[in-house]
């Protein structure tokens, strides 16, 4: 499939039309952003390992009804994607207390919750992705009703899979990012579920599999996304 016009260029991302009106490229890049990229940097193969993560995640998550915008792998950084116009939403999914949390809070890192904790966020950078709920997205008028309610129980529905798919793996689903769109009157589950978008932590050590080791200057950052491609990938 050739790439085409350049739809859209973002902080991980690129979007490319294609001969077919109905079908995007998405092709994932090393760069790497943090703080509402005010920290800016690279690491190297992240655009590989995401690409390929993704699209394991993505297939599990068709064969258990999870409806998505993935298609097919393209190539080592490139997959086909289905067009959809985003929902203007981010919704975060937590299963134990980090980052935002954490801070919002004053909720020391770590804690296990009783139960999941679903939070929604305006999508939209110069505001950095505020705190919203579901009276804001509907006075807003951001999703319908249904909409909102296919996003919820879909979040909900994706954190029992990848929870139980991780935990195979040897990795803690601390937290992670949804996003989704509207196709052909259907909502899909879209962007990406990465170590970009997820918190991951070793089962046995806590030891921090993810982004966080960029925002949080620990180290070894190339290392520990490899660690999880060899684990989810193989």
């Amino acid at each position: 499939m050739q790439k085409l016009k350049l739809l859209y260029e973002g902080k991980a991302k690129k979007v490319y039309e294609t001969p077919d009106a109905d079908l995007l490229i998405q092709e994932f890049k090393d760069d790497a952003t943090a703080f509402d990229a005010t920290k800016r940097g690279t690491i190297a193969g992240k655009g590989v390992i995401n690409n390929k993560i993704s699209a394991k995640i993505f297939e599990l998550l068709d064969t258990k009804g999870v409806a998505t915008h993935f298609v097919k792998l393209l190539s080592d950084r490139d997959m086909l994607i289905k067009k959809v116009k985003i929902v203007p939403i981010e919704v975060t999914i937590r299963n134990i207390v980090a980052g935002g949390m954490s801070k919002l809070l004053d909720i020391e890192e770590g804690r296990r919750l009783k139960t999941p904790v679903l939070e929604y966020h305006y999508k939209e950078d110069k505001l950095h992705d505020p705190l919203i709920n579901d009276y804001h997205i509907r006075a807003l008028e951001l999703a319908t009703d249904a909409e909102l309610e296919e996003i919820c129980s879909s979040s909900f529905t994706i954190n029992e899979i990848l929870r139980r798919f991780f935990e195979e793996k040897n990795l803690i689903l601390v937290d992670f990012k949804l996003e989704f769109g509207r196709y052909r009157g259907r909502i899909l589950l879209a962007d990406e579920i990465s170590p970009d978008t997820c918190r991951l932590w070793d089962k046995a050590t806590n030891e921090k599999l993810d982004k966080d080791r960029f925002r949080r200057d620990l180290g070894n950052v190339e290392g520990a996304y490899q660690e999880v491609y060899r684990r989810v990938v193989g």
